[in-house]
């Protein structure tokens, strides 16, 4: 279901408070602020604080320091995921009375042994585009007494997505308009490539491909402009968006800043962190120039 035609555009930056922000951050947000501007469109700011062990309240406002500093201004009130856990459960309930969910109980030394296993017999095991092995079926086989049985005696455990029978499901290929190069076209969208992928852990009540799906919905995103490493990550979100009867926006992956070593930025590095960069006497125009805007 795309946006709607005629509707007014809404663009989203949505940063983890797990770190401070850096260069590449700056193009995202930047972008995403005068493309919103130039369309006539809204620009909002998402908090993405699911990760409680790692998201701090001191970082969150280091954020809304580095963009006010940018000359960025965002519509109020933010939404806090944390805030919004309700919101992820009921979505994760539909999947499960669809019956596309299962709960899997391995634990990363269990599936590693598996995948070692196999690859010392000289046999391929299938990795997802981010390069991990995808989860072994056997959760994904057990017989719904024993799935009963290990939840009951409290055994931790993730919910996964059945991707196969999610697939057989949507019944159709799935794709997405991308407007990230040269010229809009349409992009194929390979979920399987991803395997059965996590929804939600034990520690953790939402997923990113789950909770960002939803939250898009939730605040009428019609505009995802987002870093090129996300790009293989949109054939899941728009096949969970394609289960839920979510509205499907249009995608914008744009180039990434990168170190002297060629990798993407990382927010433990001073010497492209915005607050460094700021105390450092360096100008708003010339972190734009920097970021090639």
């Amino acid at each position: 279901m795309p946006a709607t035609p005629g509707q007014r555009p809404v663009f989203r930056f949505a940063p983890s408070p797990n770190g401070l922000l850096h260069l590449g951050h700056a193009l995202s947000a930047v972008l995403n602020h005068d493309m919103a501007q130039a369309s006539g469109g809204r620009f909002l700011l998402r908090i993405e604080d699911i990760d409680g062990a790692r998201c701090t309240p001191k970082y969150e406002a280091a954020i809304y320091r580095d963009l006010a500093w940018l000359g960025l201004r965002w519509e109020e009130p933010v939404r806090r995921q944390s805030q919004h856990f309700a919101d992820y459960a009921a979505a994760l309930e539909r999947l499960k009375e669809m019956d596309l969910v299962y709960p899997a109980f391995m634990t990363r030394g269990e599936v590693k042994s598996i995948v070692a296993a196999h690859g010392a017999q000289g046999r391929y095991w299938p990795r997802d585009p981010d390069g991990s092995p995808h989860y072994p079926g056997e959760d994904r086989e057990r017989s719904p007494a024993e799935r009963r049985r290990l939840l009951a005696d409290g055994v931790r455990h993730a919910w996964r997505l059945d991707m196969a029978r999610a697939l057989t499901l949507v019944g159709k290929p799935l794709n997405w308009q991308e407007t990230g190069g040269a010229d809009a076209k349409t992009e194929r969208a390979d979920p399987s490539a991803w395997g059965d992928v996590v929804l939600s852990r034990s520690d953790a009540p939402s997923s990113y491909h789950l909770s960002v799906v939803v939250d898009d919905a939730l605040q009428g995103i019609t505009h995802v402009v987002r870093g090129l490493d996300l790009f293989h990550a949109t054939s899941v979100h728009r096949l969970l968006q394609e289960l839920l009867g979510l509205p499907e926006p249009i995608y914008h992956h744009h180039r990434l800043v990168l170190g002297v070593d060629g990798r993407k930025l990382s927010k433990s590095e001073r010497s492209t962190g915005l607050a460094s960069l700021r105390e450092a006497g360096v100008s708003t125009a010339e972190i734009r120039r920097r970021i090639g805007l």
